[in-house]
């Protein structure tokens, strides 16, 4: 994947200007993977997993004014490498017992480089190799008395190190043990209860580990590659029902934080940066509600609607003001709508997906950015002229929908500094057009 981005700014109030900024992406990924499963009597099973990812990216961005420039140069070699075996056993109709153990080794190879009006601005982390050395081994029990219950209990213990070399020295040894307890009621067939609480522990995103940058808003992020992962203990509750093929789903979650990662600033003798960081305690709370409905009943044979919406609310302490507010990207409110109607006499499905506008605000510590995104309506068809091909046609954005990206910029820490400028940006979007003909051969 390749492309080339150029923006140009021509600026009439107060003193007429001119600015531009072209950036270039190439990126290469491969993905190798195998599965092997094999039955080891009547009532065990293995089954034996091996991955293999590797990733090179390359991003170029020059920035141009009348008086200034600035050039941000990164390339990145990153690769992951997976093994995992898992062992399955039904000793009776009502239990089932699993256990396993996982091996992965991730690898960042990244170098960097700045200049601002061509002098060369050490970034913090720019150029780093990184290895993450992680195994994890589990075990897994599945238990059901009667038709009406069942119960699930687990155990996963990680143990990783993470060796970094380059600008940033360090080793560490993180440990954690991440228990599950799962439950399920079904009081009535077409009633289920289910609930949940158990300790999740997120992996380490590696391109929070390396510098990066934004030269057409100006924005500059340091790495971290002493991050540690983001702990939870989630707590969730949920009940669904089913009537005449319709069914309502409705969730809730509860998520107490550790160790969460947001903005935090960085400190050196060249300037303050952005950066990612761990900054304390939080929580984040989910209401997930889902339904799908036939409508035969409304005279609409083959044809449904199915829906989700997903409401967040969450809480973290600001590491530049100290005060609370939400977590940095995390959408408040979502949503998704879709249609579909089949035709079978025709050969022919029709429908359309609606999916809803959001909203992401992050908390830097000199800046607060929100990005919105309005409605997405994509209409289909896809028919089929023989069983062996398939013609499908999507109108993408058909409403035009927009992208707003809102910068408030201080001319300082935001808790000491005043507003400096405000840079407010709504773009639209025309429409796309996408046909796809698929023809399969044999069978």
């Amino acid at each position: 994947d390749n492309f080339k981005y150029e923006e140009i700014n021509r600026i009439t109030f107060p003193t007429p200007g001119r600015e531009g900024t072209i950036e270039h992406y190439d990126e290469f990924q491969t993905e190798l993977g195998g599965n092997f499963t094999r039955g080891l009597g009547a009532k065990t099973t293995m089954e034996l997993i091996a991955l293999r990812k590797d990733e090179t990216q390359d991003i170029t961005s020059d920035f141009r004014a009348d008086a200034a420039s600035a050039r941000f140069s990164l390339s990145r070699d990153t690769s992951e490498t997976i093994g995992r075996a898992v062992l399955k056993h039904r000793p009776t109709d009502q239990i089932s017992l699993e256990a396993g153990g996982e091996v992965a080794i991730n690898i960042l190879e990244s170098q960097t480089a700045y200049a601002k009006d061509g002098v060369n601005v050490p970034l913090p982390a720019a150029n780093v190799r990184i290895q993450e050395d992680r195994g994890e081994a589990f075990a897994k029990g599945v238990w059901r008395p009667n038709s009406k219950w069942t119960i699930e209990a687990g155990l996963r213990y990680e143990a990783s190190t993470i060796e970094s070399s380059g600008d940033v020295s360090l080793e560490k040894s993180l440990y954690y043990a991440k228990p599950r307890l799962a439950l399920t009621w079904s009081p009535q067939p077409a009633t289920q209860v289910r609930f949940r609480f158990e300790r999740v522990v997120d992996q380490l995103d590696f391109d929070d580990f390396v510098a990066d940058s934004s030269l057409n808003t100006g924005v500059i992020t340091a790495g971290n590659p002493d991050l540690v992962p983001e702990q939870a203990w989630v707590s969730e509750a949920a009940f669904e029902q089913r009537y005449a093929g319709a069914a309502i789903v409705l969730t809730v979650r509860h998520s107490a934080l550790s160790d969460a990662i947001d903005r935090a600033p960085v400190f050196l003798p060249t300037g303050v940066f952005d950066a990612p960081s761990n900054i304390g305690d939080g929580t984040k709370d989910e209401l997930i509600l889902s339904l799908s409905v036939p409508l035969a009943k409304l005279g609409l044979e083959g044809a449904t609607i199915k829906g989700e919406s997903t409401w967040r609310r969450s809480e973290v302490t600001d590491p530049t003001t100290g005060e609370k507010r939400e977590i940095s990207g995390l959408r408040p409110l979502e949503w998704e709508a879709h249609f579909t109607h089949d035709l079978p006499a025709h050969r022919l499905t029709w429908g359309v997906d609606v999916y809803s506008a959001w909203r992401e605000t992050y908390y830097r510590f000199d800046e607060i950015s929100t990005d919105k995104l309005k409605a997405f309506v994509v209409p289909f068809a896809e028919w089929k002229p023989r069983s062996d091909i398939v013609i499908r046609a999507e109108l993408q954005n058909a409403t035009n929908r927009g992208f707003r990206h809102t910068r408030t910029v201080y001319d300082g820490p935001r808790n000491t500094s005043q507003i400096a400028f405000v840079d407010d940006r709504d773009i639209q979007f025309g429409r796309m057009y996408w046909v796809r003909i698929r023809k399969s051969f044999g069978g």
